[in-house]
C-alpha cells in the first residue's frame, strides 16, 4: 500500500501563508501527478490545484493568484503554498498522486488528510 504523507496544517489569521508538504516514495513520485483537494465540513471534497510528472500546473478559480503548487522530484515531495488565506478555505486537506493506466483508468493514493483552520 502506497502511502503519502502530509505535514504543514495549522491554524492562521485571514490574510496569512501556509505550506502544505506531501511526501511519498521514491518508486512512485515521479511517475505520478501530484494533486492536492480539500474537504470542508458539511461539503464534497474538491480540487484545487495540481502538477504533472512534467511540471505542468492548473488550480480552481477560488485559489487562482492565490495557492501555487509545485514539486521536488530529488526530494519526492510536493508542496502547496497558500498566501491571502481567507475563512473559506478553512478544510482538511489531502494530497492525492494519480497516474493513468494504458486503459485509461486511473490509479489514486491518497493522503491521511491535514487542517488547515482560517480565522480571526
Amino acid at each position: 500500500q502506497v502511502q503519502l504523507v502530509e505535514s504543514g496544517g495549522g491554524w492562521v489569521q485571514p490574510g496569512e501563508s501556509l505550506t502544505l508538504s506531501c511526501g511519498a516514495p521514491g518508486s512512485i513520485f515521479s511517475l505520478f501527478a501530484m494533486g492536492w483537494y480539500r474537504q470542508a465540513p458539511g461539503k464534497q471534497r474538491e480540487w484545487v490545484a495540481v502538477i504533472s510528472s512534467g511540471g505542468r500546473t492548473n488550480d480552481a478559480d477560488s485559489v487562482k493568484g492565490r495557492f501555487t503548487i509545485s514539486r521536488d522530484n530529488a526530494k519526492n515531495t510536493a508542496y502547496l503554498q497558500m498566501n491571502s488565506l481567507k475563512p473559506e478555505d478553512t478544510a482538511v486537506y489531502y494530497c492525492n498522486a494519480r497516474k493513468y493506466l494504458t486503459n485509461g483508468n486511473p490509479v489514486d493514493y491518497w493522503g491521511q488528510g491535514t487542517q488547515v483552520s482560517v480565522s480571526s
